[in-house]
């Protein structure tokens, strides 16, 4: 058994989000997700095989879709991603907090 706190321990700012698995199966991948004011690079796009629920714990994010919709998210703001569904990151506040759910068909 494994116990922790979703916001203990936070990595400093870097070049890139910091991912952490915090679990894992065939099926199902849950991640902690840190950002600091981090983008996806301006042509690139997360075009995922599988569903992914996310909720912002900390901070802010808008995220951007290739549709032309951008979905802004506040703390405690969660939202389902349909497999298939072009996304990025368009913006992130400092010490965003993201719990991230990939689920396998």
């Amino acid at each position: 058994m494994r116990c922790a706190n979703l916001l203990a321990d936070l990595p400093p700012p870097a070049a890139a989000e910091h991912l952490e698995t915090l679990f894992a199966n065939p099926h199902v991948r849950i991640e902690r997700i840190v950002s600091h004011r981090h983008a996806s690079p301006p042509d690139f796009w997360y075009d995922q095989p599988h569903d992914e629920w996310v909720m912002l714990v900390q901070g802010h994010a808008e995220l951007a879709f290739d549709d032309g919709r951008r979905q802004a998210l506040q703390q405690g703001d969660w939202l389902l991603i349909p497999a298939g569904c072009r996304h990025r990151v368009a913006e992130t506040g400092p010490d965003t907090v993201w719990l991230a759910v990939h689920v396998a068909a």
